[in-house]
């Protein structure tokens, strides 16, 4: 038996170790985002007073700091309070265990979020590595039901990061984050912070006089009151009610329509009598337009020439209600000008450029990017974006915002922790010329996913959207999923796709503003890009202010409705260009029309019926106010962008268009078909089509419904089981 070690001399080395933490430690401190730390106590206080609730989650070591943080709001930080509504997930142990044993671990926060969470409500999540799939999970259902979603995390540019509203993290963007000890004790000076940040809103902090305990607080008084003119911070503000901001090169597009009807006399070249001109703005500057035709406010850095080019840009930008942020040019403002006929380019004409940008980012553009909800980065490669002053800021709103980069062969990189760069495939091609060697170029879906991969490593960006143009568009991010691929809804007839990367870069960076995961804002934008495109593209943009979606279709409902069905408008082009190629093939056109609310097997056999009259089937489709109007307020139950959807999928029918009145008649003039059939048990003479149809000689028919088969029986056989 030994007796007690002697002390022992301290080496060289001693104390080498904890001095390297320490010093870690104290580096990672520095970046610690106090603002939003602070932000975050403020607006809790004016949540949980009021009956809100904050549910917190975590794995290992961090399940026991947000266990911490919950236990500090229950109880006390420092001084006296009452208690506030606060759950920490990962300690209802019975929850944890029949959820994980009935549904899998992935489960096991997201159905105590959907459980206890409600809009308005907040949900704290906190993870070294941010690739958890069960936080993940907890901050997608959280989205879904309107609960915000804060995430304390290792880097800004980890999965978790994504899918949380915002983020305090312990790295700089596109940096390895510290060792996960240094993070966690990071976490737990945050979790501090934050309840020392509430106290202080509540007025119960060490520099306010304590509220005596048990008494309560009027909810009103927990908002601080800002001074008239003072800036609020932009945390305070939803990020959908922020500004979206373009950064990037803008130029003045100008098309020239006109006719060609002959020949110059000494060579084979036609000659365009020109009708009419339309100007509007191109590249960064199509995109603000675009942006703006929501109705939302944007805000534009860019450089113009002291031109009239230049002048008629702004002008134009400003018709639109889009803010200019003017850093100059030395030289001309870029042009390009097409000649058109026929809706076909026949020439196009580049004039301008190639000056360097006048000077540095004003402070006017400094706080439009500090204010900003998401940015968009609009690179032309004219020189815009590698400006130090532009460049320096857009990094550090990288790590804070979402920020979209549009990339350009001649552009900058953009900065880590960008949210999703938007390349289409030649120029992902370029961007990793040399990196990919065992794709074969024929599989566009798997080089375009690899060369995607290879941005996310060498750029460090979160997410890669690569646009594939009539194909679609695919979605690579760094957590290993297999690529999502959204394909795009059919563009018939004449293909104008000018304009249609702006399109999609604008709609995902509208759908991130407004807490759409990456794979939402994806989805939707192709949708929106290839209804952009059915409806002429850039060609078709007017300059005037707008209230609706960009270019007559609806971004947010793309963003929240992300099936990927086609625009109305869309929709109808193709019923049109379907009948005028049957016509022109001498075939008879056959239309019906309908609700089509729960599809079932009567739909099916009439639709078969309808399809065999002819040489082609369009359906018209009741919008859902007219649904509402016909059938009340429950109805339908399945919106029309989906039963859109569902009738396209079937071999019966070739197009579905969408009409917003009681009846197709308006919708029936348009297509004008040979045949219109009706299911059920009515008398031709009673159809209202009947005498529009006879109009230019069609026929009106009525098909046997299928004997028990209504959308009315199934939900009332629903609601009758559901009872017991």
């Amino acid at each position: 038996m030994t007796g007690p070690h002697p002390p022992t001399s301290p080496g060289p080395d001693s104390g080498r170790v904890g001095r390297r933490h320490v010093a870690g430690l104290r580096a990672a401190l520095d970046r610690l985002d106090l603002n939003r730390l602070e932000d975050w106590g403020r607006r809790l206080a004016a949540t949980l007073p009021a009956g809100g609730r904050l549910l917190a989650a975590g794995n290992g070591g961090s399940a026991a700091e947000a266990q911490h943080l919950t236990a500090e709001l229950v109880g006390r930080y420092r001084d006296e309070r009452p208690p506030m509504s606060a759950i920490a997930l990962h300690a209802e142990t019975s929850s944890v265990t029949a959820i994980g044993n009935d549904y899998g671990y992935a489960q096991v926060f997201a159905r105590q979020v959907r459980a206890h969470g409600r809009p308005g409500d907040v949900l704290i999540l906190l993870s070294t590595s941010g690739r958890s799939e069960n936080l993940l999970r907890a901050a997608e259902v959280a989205r879904e039901i309107g609960v915000r979603t804060w995430g304390l995390v290792g880097t800004p540019d980890c999965p978790l990061a994504c899918r949380c509203d915002e983020v305090a993290a312990a790295a700089v963007a596109g940096h390895p984050p510290p060792a996960a000890a240094i993070v966690q004790e990071l976490h737990l000076v945050a979790v501090h912070l934050l309840c020392e940040a509430f106290d202080q809103a509540l007025g119960t902090g060490s520099a306010s006089p304590a509220v005596p305990a048990g008494s309560l607080v009027p909810a009103g008084s927990l908002v601080p009151v800002v001074p008239a003119g003072s800036v609020v911070p932009a945390g305070s503000v939803g990020r959908a009610d922020r500004p979206l901001v373009v950064v990037g090169d803008a130029l003045l597009d100008l098309d020239v329509h006109g006719q060609v009807e002959r020949l110059v006399p000494d060579a084979p070249v036609p000659v365009l009598d020109a009708v009419a001109d339309h100007p509007r703005p191109g590249g960064a500057g199509l995109a603000a337009l675009l942006a703006a035709r929501e109705g939302r406010q944007v805000v534009l850095v860019t450089a113009l020439g002291p031109d009239e080019a230049g002048r008629r840009v702004a002008a134009l930008l400003a018709a639109a209600g889009v803010e200019v942020i003017d850093l100059g040019l030395h030289g001309p403002t870029p042009e390009k000008i097409r000649l058109r006929a026929a809706g076909q380019t026949l020439l196009r004409l580049d004039r301008g450029g190639g000056g360097p940008v006048a000077g540095p980012l004003p402070e006017a553009g400094r706080r439009a990017l500090a204010a900003a909800g998401v940015v968009l980065v609009s690179d032309y490669g004219r020189g815009l974006v590698g400006v130090p002053s532009v460049r320096s800021v857009l990094a550090e709103r990288a790590g804070r915002v979402p920020v979209v980069w549009d990339p350009h062969p001649r552009g900058s990189v953009p900065p880590p922790g960008t949210r999703m760069i938007t390349p289409n495939l030649p120029e992902a091609r370029l961007f990793t010329a040399g990196t990919v060697t065992s794709v074969n170029s024929r599989d566009v879906v798997a080089e375009a996913a690899e060369r995607g991969r290879r941005l996310l490593g060498s750029w460090r960006v979160a997410t890669a959207a690569v646009t594939l143009g009539a194909r679609g568009a695919l979605l690579v991010d760094a957590s290993g999923a297999p690529p999502l691929v959204a394909p795009a809804p059919p563009a018939p007839g004449r293909r104008d796709t000018c304009g249609a990367g702006d399109m999609f870069a604008v709609t995902v960076a509208a759908g991130l503003a407004r807490g759409a995961l990456p794979s939402e804002a994806m989805v939707g934008a192709t949708a929106v890009a290839a209804g952009f495109v059915a409806s002429g593209g850039a060609s078709s943009v007017s300059t005037g202010r707008s209230t609706g979606g960009p270019a007559g279709t609806s971004a947010g409902r793309a963003v929240t409705d992300p099936g990927g069905p086609a625009p109305p408008a869309a929709d109808r082009t193709q019923a049109l260009d379907v009948v005028r190629r049957t016509r022109a093939a001498g075939g008879t056109v056959v239309a019906t029309g309908g609700c089509f609310d729960l599809l079932h097997a009567g739909h099916v056999a009439v639709l078969a019926a309808a399809r065999q009259l002819g040489d082609c089937l369009v359906v018209c489709l009741n919008s859902d106010a007219s649904v509402r109007r016909l059938k009340g307020p429950g109805r339908p139950l399945v919106p029309d962008a989906d039963r859109a959807a569902v009738l396209r999928g079937l071999d019966s029918v070739d197009a579905v268009a969408v009409f917003d009145e009681e009846t197709p008649g308006r919708l029936l003039t348009e297509l004008r078909p040979d045949v219109f059939a009706k299911g059920g048990d009515y008398a031709v003479a009673d159809l209202p089509e009947t005498s529009i149809v006879a109009g230019w000689g069609g026929q009106v028919v009525v098909l046997p419904y299928l004997d028990g088969r209504s959308t009315t029986s199934i939900i009332r056989e629903a609601v009758r089981r559901g009872g017991h």
